[in-house]
């Protein structure tokens, strides 16, 4: 029998992106898998899209989109024995960059298909207020954070990674670089802007954190000690070069329970706005599978 499993998708992510899904669902019913599309109508849908058809016993649901899409299809499953999918039609795709998982929509549907997994651990913000928020990428706050807070969503659809070189550009003469007190296993850290890792890359292929998996337990927080417009423009300069974790006023922390505190200060996570700090990082209760090649 045909393996069923759910296709969580944005439809407002455009028509060559639909195409690409479209095309996707072709070799998925190929291959013998058998693929249902339930699209998302605003923030937070897919979320529970994931949770109802894991609770309805779906053995995998599978998130079509960007590390945003994929975030929330994750939070959705949290607790479940429902396997994580991922076809990566998004602008970044950190998390397939990461685990190797194809862009192409043949080579996509054949992993999909195959059913291998592996244990996922993502982490969980808690903000003061009692709300928590589920990554499986990473937690930026500060400077990055400003910029995906600022990003233009219209801009991004029409130019993809252009338009947060834009937005940096347009960040970096207007932004405060308050503080940020990192507290990481105890331990205290100052900083002008923090990065909690689960994985290598960012932003893309770009590596960030060279010992990190997020198939692994704890958190990489990269610590970017120097503030203002020149150390900004510096550490842009070295993150597509792969010189960031050696620049000087960058240093790489390994820890298991993270608090960021710096009031007001912006806080992302898996490159969508996550409000503001102070937030507490911690792994998420139950480690979660994912399809992966």
């Amino acid at each position: 029998m045909p393996t069923r499993m759910l296709i969580v998708f944005n439809p407002a992510a455009g028509a060559r992106r639909r195409r690409r899904l479209l095309a996707a669902l072709d070799l998925m019913r190929g291959v013998g898998l058998r693929p249902e599309v339930a699209d998302t109508a605003r923030r937070g849908h897919a979320v529970e899209l994931a949770r109802d058809a894991a609770r309805c016993g779906v053995p995998i649901v599978v998130a079509a989109g960007g590390d945003g899409t994929i975030a929330e299809v994750a939070d959705g499953l949290a607790g479940s024995d429902t396997a994580l999918g991922v076809l990566p039609l998004g602008t970044a795709n950190v998390l397939a960059l990461e685990l190797g998982i194809p862009r192409a929509p043949a080579q996509a549907a054949a992993v999909l298909a195959m059913g291998r997994t592996a244990l996922l651990h993502p982490g969980l913000a808690r903000h003061a207020d009692g709300r928590e928020l589920l990554f499986v990428q990473m937690l930026g706050a500060g400077f990055d954070a400003a910029v995906v807070h600022n990003l233009s969503t219209p801009l991004k659809r029409a130019i993809g990674k252009g338009a947060y070189v834009w937005q940096t550009l347009r960040e970096m003469p207007r932004y405060s670089f308050a503080p940020i007190r990192a507290v990481i296993d105890g331990r205290v850290e100052d900083a002008a802007s923090v990065i909690v890792s689960k994985g290598r890359l960012y932003a893309g292929r770009f590596l960030l954190a060279p010992g990190a998996d997020p198939r692994l337990e704890g958190f990489h927080v990269a610590l970017f000690r120097d503030a203002g417009v020149v150390a900004a423009m510096r550490y842009g300069a070295a993150l597509p070069l792969g010189l960031l974790p050696r620049l000087r006023g960058v240093d790489i922390m390994v820890g298991q329970e993270v608090r960021l505190d710096g009031a007001g200060c912006p806080a992302q996570a898996d490159g969508d706005a996550a409000g503001c700090l102070p937030v507490t990082i911690a792994a998420a209760p139950r480690p979660m599978r994912i399809v992966v090649p």
